[in-house]
């Protein structure tokens, strides 16, 4: 995003690290529509869903004014960092505009659309394991997203950007997972706040906000829970061990599907929207399945997530030894930890319930998240 002359230039964005282009699959918005930038008291407008091949996302307003210009037609292809509309106030000269629009397309028409750059890639050695991370932002508060079973650092690739603004955000590879070792040891909790908290020290990271989805809940709870002085804040997305609920089969199903035709129904019990799961998808988490290691892992965190068809991760007692902010954010169409399992937190932390949301909240909603973590920053 830009402004010259009070144009706001609405840029295709760069979700993940392996995203060159996005298609623009519907726009929320017509030419002459008033649309509003996020603050820390509302949502942005929504301007367009924008597909990533893995999965589509909102769109929402880099600035306020009026839509005086779409560029990017429905379902054409745009190169990341390309202008795809043109937002300035009602009181900008039509010829600035079109001067601006003009400019635009043909910089879309011919490519040269200058690189924008994704998040930096990095690893560290802690005991003998390594731990891939990805980082964005350059903020004096630092975040640190941990993803949940069977996920990796992509998983957040629509919360690291925007909070990327006001934070360094990393996004994190738990062991046995995405590039990080496949060697989970005991696949026990508290190896994986181990590596997490060894990771915060290689780093020399003293004071960090750290948000944790599903099985990264139940770490980032633990981390919290050794690390007390070090956590500034604690927001969890559908956490794993709290309540009693838990949709076993799904886990089993997950951890032993061994083909995309085995696997994609499970995918569908993660989104409120079983659309969201595309091939791309089912392909991207087949291959992960397919690494040497990732079964053995797979199989050794199935024994801490499950005991029996119950819950084998009880965290509230964990959270006990935090005394700082928790915040907690649940689809209320999750099917695999039931949004249910948060009223066992409502008296310890503030629960946002979300709709039109199931377990990956963080990415059918992710403003939901992205507030939540905002408001941890605000304090």
């Amino acid at each position: 995003m830009s402004t010259q002359d009070s144009i706001t230039q609405v840029t295709m964005p760069k979700w993940g690290l392996s995203m060159k282009t996005g298609k623009i699959t519907s726009w929320f918005v017509a030419e002459g529509d008033e649309v509003a930038e996020g603050d820390e008291v509302a949502e942005g407008d929504e301007l367009a869903d924008i597909d990533t091949d893995k999965i589509t996302g909102a769109l929402e307003s880099p600035g306020s004014g009026v839509v005086r210009r779409i560029i990017a037609e429905v379902n054409e292809d745009a190169p990341v960092g390309g202008t795809i509309a043109l937002i300035a106030p009602a009181d900008v000269p039509e010829e600035l505009i079109d001067e601006a629009a003009r400019a635009a397309r043909e910089e879309l028409d011919s490519g040269a659309v200058d690189e924008v750059a994704g998040p930096a890639l990095g690893a560290v050695r802690v005991d003998g394991r390594t731990l891939s991370y990805a980082t964005l932002g350059t903020a004096e508060e630092t975040v640190l997203l941990v993803h949940g079973y069977g996920g990796d650092k992509n998983s957040w690739l629509f919360v690291q950007e925007p909070l990327s603004a006001r934070a360094t955000v990393h996004a994190i590879d738990l062991l046995g997972h995405g590039d990080s070792t496949k060697d989970v040891g005991d696949g026990s909790l508290d190896t994986l706040a181990g590596a997490l908290v060894g990771f915060l020290e290689q780093q020399g990271i003293e004071h960090v906000h750290l948000v944790g989805h599903s099985l990264g809940g139940a770490v980032a709870t633990a981390v919290a829970a050794r690390e007390p002085g070090k956590i500034a804040s604690l927001t969890l997305v559908a956490p794993a061990g709290y309540g009693d609920q838990i949709n076993a089969d799904y886990l089993r199903g997950f951890a032993r599907a061994s083909s995309r035709r085995e696997l994609k129904p499970y995918l569908t019990h993660l989104f409120a929207d079983p659309g969201q799961v595309t091939r791309q998808l089912a392909d991207d988490l087949m291959k992960y399945k397919r690494l040497d290691g990732v079964q053995q892992a797979l199989d050794s965190l199935l024994g801490t997530l499950l005991d029996g068809d119950r819950p084998g991760i009880h965290a509230a007692s964990l959270l006990q030894k935090f005394a700082g902010p928790v915040r907690v954010v649940w689809g209320r169409a999750d099917q695999v930890l039931p949004a249910a399992n948060a009223v066992a937190l409502e008296g310890r932390a503030q629960v946002t319930y979300v709709d039109d949301a199931g377990h990956m909240v963080h990415m059918e909603q992710p403003s939901a998240v992205v507030d939540a973590v905002a408001g941890a920053l605000d304090g």
